[in-house]
């Protein structure tokens, strides 16, 4: 995705031999190493924020020489880490829950190489692990959704059945529930049992058809809002929002959808955004400097690690009442007044 990151691509190697491919950012002294998960560096989503950070690092720091190796499938990740090691990348950077164990084992048997991750966490003195109660803002964004509603009925559907996707859709259901319990509606929600702990999955976050075919499923029930948490999947979301030209809007995650993708701006509500390109970039840059970050961040709300981004072309459609709802209720997660008991939370 670079056209909507702002970012260019080079054409030089990137850390190691990996399975499919590498890309070389820079000419710097630093080399800052990214493995992508299974979506690619394009997913438009969490490995393209992650991407977009150490691209920012570089612009922060000319030492900083960010490049990526694509993931195509979790058999890829060991030996994509073990390649970074060997090219000697000084930050190696892991994309995603789903890369724990490899990282763990990686770091483990490298004790003198730095790593970081998202989406999980790991207690090594040469990891730091970045997480995101990505719950809080899609609780607000839930309410929102419940509050913009035609038919009542909304949804949200995940690429896989891990807590990084199960927190955002813990969130959304739960944030309808207090618009529910508040307005003294019925708002349903497709796609997640909240009390079962599950719902609908593509069970991949690179298949775009079937993630068309699972937004159409849950459109023909009568949901009007959706919610897809399925990294490059989710675009086969956004491409059923624009054949419904407008009929049909959504809720993107991880980066700011109208960034991301701004070719499906008119339909996006809002977005449950993670604050993974500042945390990212300052990590590189500090580890460029020589200070390696260890331990774990939590990003929420009260530190503006999440957050819901600006509506957009939506700006004049969203009531200001419920405007200044969603931003109390974004005020009362903060403050401890509202709950959320998602156990997909990171501690």
């Amino acid at each position: 995705m670079a056209l909507a990151v702002g970012v260019t691509l080079l054409a030089a190697a990137g850390c190691g031999k990996p399975p499919d491919d590498s890309k070389d950012g820079g000419s710097g002294a630093f080399t800052a190493c990214m493995v992508t998960d299974t979506g690619g560096v394009d997913d438009k989503s969490f490995n393209a924020s992650v991407w977009k950070g150490l691209q920012d690092a570089k612009g922060a720091d000319g030492d900083v020489n960010p490049s990526y190796v694509s993931s195509n499938s979790e058999a890829d990740y060991e030996p994509n880490l073990n390649a970074s090691v060997d090219k000697g990348c000084k930050l190696i950077v892991a994309v995603g829950g789903l890369m724990s164990d490899a990282t763990k084992k990686v770091a483990q048997a490298n004790p003198n190489s730095h790593f970081a991750i998202v989406d999980a966490k790991i207690d090594l003195p040469n990891v730091y692990s970045m997480e995101f109660n990505t719950a809080q803002a899609a609780f607000q964004a839930g309410y929102l959704a419940a509050g913009m509603s035609q038919t009542k009925k909304v949804a949200t559907w995940g690429g896989m059945k891990i807590p990084p996707v199960t927190i955002f859709m813990d969130g959304f259901a739960d944030g309808v529930a207090y618009y529910n319990s508040k307005k003294g509606t019925s708002v349903e929600v497709l796609g997640w049992d909240v009390k079962a702990q599950n719902g609908s999955f593509t069970n991949n976050f690179a298949d775009q058809t079937a993630g068309k075919t699972l937004t159409d499923s849950l459109v023909a029930q009568g949901a009007d809002v959706v919610m897809p948490v399925a990294g490059n999947s989710s675009l086969g979301a956004a491409n059923v929002a624009k054949d419904k030209g407008g009929a049909l809007t959504l809720v993107w995650v991880d980066f700011d959808g109208c960034t991301a993708a701004p070719e499906y701006c008119p339909y996006f509500l809002t977005s449950v955004v993670k604050e993974i390109p500042g945390i990212v970039q300052q990590a590189t840059v500090d580890a460029a400097k020589g200070t390696f970050r260890t331990g774990a961040y939590v990003g929420q709300l009260n530190n503006q690690g999440v957050k819901i981004a600006p509506y957009h072309d939506f700006d004049a459609k969203v009531p200001a009442e419920l405007k200044a709802e969603v931003v109390q209720v974004g005020a009362d997660i903060s403050a401890g007044t509202i709950q959320i008991t998602s156990p997909s939370q990171p501690s």
